[in-house]
Formats: C-alpha cells, sequence, structure tokens
C-alpha cells in the first residue's frame, strides 16, 4: 500500500464556429493566453519591456529595463546578462536572486559556461554595486514584503513588483534574437525560490522552473511567523491570498524541480512538502541532509544544470524516485533512471520540535532493479525519506515524509 498519500456543410456560420473554438482551444491550452493571475497583468508584462544595453565587461552585459509604477513614478530594473560563445540559437535561464542578493555577474557566467543565456536582474531598487537606483523599485526588506495593503496599494508590494520584473526580465530575454523562446528555465534562491513558485504559477511560457529553499505556506511554518502573528486576520488572510506561493503553485505547467535542506532556518520541510505536493504535474525533488543556505551554496549543486539540460538541451534525465511505499518492515521507492544508480539512503529523524534544530541521521540503503528499500525506520522516528545517488553524483530524493 502507499505510505502517504458523412454529411458535408458549408457556410459561414460553421467556419466562424469552428475557428472560435479553434481560438478556445489555443487559449485554454495555457500557451498564449493572456490574463489576470493574483494582482498581475500577463498581457502587460508579456510584452518586451523598453531596455538600454550597456558595454560588455568580462563576459557580461549590463542592461536596464522597464519595471512597474512605484510611489508614482516609472522605475528601471538593473539586470546582467551573458551568453555562450557562438551565435546561437541558445536555451536561456532567468536567475532570481534571494534576500541580500543583486543581479549576480558569477551566476550568469555559470550557466554560459553551462551553454546557456542567462539574465539576473536586482529585486531591491538597486543598480551596479548595490546603489541604490534613483528610479528603483521597493527594497526588499521585511517591512516592504509584509506591510498591511489594500486593493489600492497591492502593486505598491514588494513582492507584486519582484514577480513583475522577473517576468519582464524573461519577456525582454525571449525578444533577443540568440534566443530560442522555447527553451528558457528559471531558477531563484531562497526568496528568489519563493519568486520562483509564484513566478511559474502566473508565467506559463517557461520550460521549467527550480526553486532553491524557497516556498510557500509561509503563515503555516517559516521564519516569519512572528510577522504573520502580529498581522490580524484580515491582514494575514490577504496577504496569503496575493503573495503566498500556496495560492500558484497548483498551476505550474512545467516541470519543476525543489531542492532545499533538512534543516533549513527559513523554510522547513512540512511547509516544503505541502508546497511540493500542491504541484499537479512533472515534479522533481532533492533533500540534503543539513543543505547550506546561501547563494553560491543555493546555484552550486549539479542536479540543477542536469536537470536543465534533460529539457532544454536533449540530456540524460536526473533519477526519479516515487513516493515512499512501506511492505511490512521495510520502506521502499521505485526508480526511474537512464543512468546507473550507484548507491542509495535512508535519512530520518527522531527528534521534535522546531525543523531547524532537528538532528537526521544516515543509514544505507540497498538498490536492486528499479527500487531502492531500507529496514523501516525507529518507530519513534518523526520524519524520513529516501534517496539515491547515481553513477554521475546526481542525488535526487522521495518527497519527505512528516511524521510530525
Amino acid at each position: 500500500m502507499m505510505f502517504v498519500r458523412g454529411h458535408r456543410v458549408a457556410s459561414w456560420q460553421l467556419v466562424f464556429s469552428l475557428l472560435m473554438s479553434f481560438s478556445a482551444a489555443i487559449l485554454t491550452s495555457g500557451s498564449v493566453l493572456a490574463e489576470k493571475i493574483g494582482p498581475w497583468e500577463t498581457d502587460d508584462l508579456f510584452q518586451t519591456p523598453r531596455a538600454e544595453w550597456g558595454e560588455i565587461t568580462d563576459g557580461v552585459r549590463e542592461v536596464y529595463y522597464e519595471g512597474e509604477p512605484f510611489q508614482g513614478h516609472q522605475t528601471r530594473v538593473y539586470a546582467v546578462y551573458a551568453q555562450p560563445e557562438g551565435e546561437g540559437p541558445f536555451p536561456a535561464m532567468v536567475c532570481v536572486h534571494g534576500g541580500g542578493g543583486t543581479a549576480f555577474p558569477e551566476w550568469v557566467r555559470l550557466w554560459a559556461a553551462r551553454g546557456y543565456a542567462a539574465i539576473s536582474m536586482d529585486l531591491a531598487g538597486c543598480g551596479p554595486e548595490r546603489k541604490r537606483l534613483p528610479d528603483g523599485g521597493p527594497n526588499q526588506t521585511d517591512e516592504f514584503k509584509f506591510r498591511d495593503f489594500d486593493e489600492s496599494t497591492v502593486r505598491e508590494m514588494w513582492s507584486y513588483h519582484a514577480v513583475a520584473a522577473v517576468i519582464r526580465g524573461h519577456s525582454l530575454l525571449r525578444s533577443l534574437p540568440q534566443i530560442d523562446a522555447n527553451r528558457i528555465g528559471v531558477t531563484g534562491i531562497s526568496w528568489g525560490g519563493y519568486l520562483t513558485c509564484i513566478v511559474a504559477g502566473v508565467d506559463n511560457r517557461f520550460r521549467l522552473a527550480v526553486p532553491v529553499y524557497g516556498c510557500g505556506f509561509l503563515h503555516h511554518n517559516s521564519v516569519w511567523l512572528p510577522r504573520f502573528e502580529k498581522m490580524s486576520a484580515e491582514q494575514r488572510d490577504r496577504w496569503v491570498r496575493y503573495f503566498d506561493p500556496s495560492q500558484y503553485l497548483s498551476r505550474v505547467k512545467c516541470p519543476i524541480f525543489f531542492l532545499n535542506g533538512t534543516n533549513d532556518f527559513a523554510y522547513p520541510l512540512d511547509s516544503y512538502r505541502k508546497s511540493f505536493d500542491l504541484v499537479p504535474g512533472d515534479k522533481l525533488i532533492r533533500i540534503e541532509v543539513r543543505m547550506k543556505h546561501s547563494h553560491p551554496d543555493g546555484w552550486a549543486p549539479q542536479e540543477i544544470g542536469l536537470f536543465a539540460d534533460s529539457l532544454l538541451k536533449g540530456g540524460v534525465p536526473l533519477p526519479r524516485l516515487s513516493h515512499v511505499y512501506r511492505e511490512g518492515n521495510r520502506v521502499w521507492a521505485e526508480i526511474e533512471s537512464q543512468t546507473a544508480i550507484r548507491e542509495g539512503h535512508l535519512n530520518f529523524t527522531t527528534a521534535t520540535g522546531r525543523w531547524q534544530d532537528r538532528t537526521w541521521q544516515t543509514v544505507p540503503a540497498q538498490v536492486e532493479g528499479r527500487r531502492v528499500w531500507a529496514d523501516w525506520p525507529p518507530e519513534e522516528a518523526s520524519a524520513f525519506y529516501l534517496d539515491v545517488v547515481d553513477d554521475r553524483g546526481a542525488m535526487t530524493s522521495t518527497p519527505p515524509e512528516i511524521i510530525r
């Protein structure tokens, strides 16, 4: 059992009817549909923004593009861009930073070295060297993220501007002649992962999404619970309705790859598992015991590049594991892999309380054919998951089983 979970007719009326049906089919397919999702108007955000390009320095080119109006004035978004050698058309990635981050040149260089064009934008209203732009958007502070708002001020919120800036950056990237618009993904780290979860549900043009650390259900459990506790019930419900990724993840149509650690200080495993479960389609997860939380640690895992390669460059896919099953005293998961599986592990904790403080143990699991299995973890286990590592050293896991 699963552990968790013919007559010929010729008339203008018929032609008109067929055309309308065809148009409706295109619109409902999600490929060209422009609509309002949450506070975002996609028919506007999907247009190519005006942009001013700078010179290339060390393989990276600066660009300013138009953002959303803020406090009565027009804004610009600062970004950096890099691409591989050659003429293209290139696959591409949109890179979304987290708290304390900026438009990282090293991040777009990393993707260029992988054979991708890439754009990384500043989401804190800053320009080069993190200096405040006179026409920048809102600061990336908790005050701007969690302050009270209503229908008339929802577009003054940081999350509104940040999501819009990411989508506009995507629209700019798609407009470039050297870019293959059908092969673009998005990845984000921490608050950038949070934004990636929303963006993937709002912008149906992406081919893949990779949120690292960030997730939804921040009001259920996250480092920001004290912020929600200070809100009235009405304020909290309004923030969640507009800006929590839990409202958008069920709309994700592209393949999505979640990465996090067991003890992440900001985005705990229970909220992460709930976020993963909301995605109805193709999804993959990688949980690492005590994965460090930083921008360099967030963009470092080789699995991110391999996942992108498999979808955008015809590369070999990552191993996939099913949910966990239980048979007697064993737990196991199905393996789908085109690579040889080198090893497997059972990871579990018997601790309770704050996820950030729990101690985890890792023991070997057996890999037999298309199955990875291990003896049932101790009865006092509060959470566990299985993982496998292939002959490339690439690791993926089952979704974590949360017992208590």
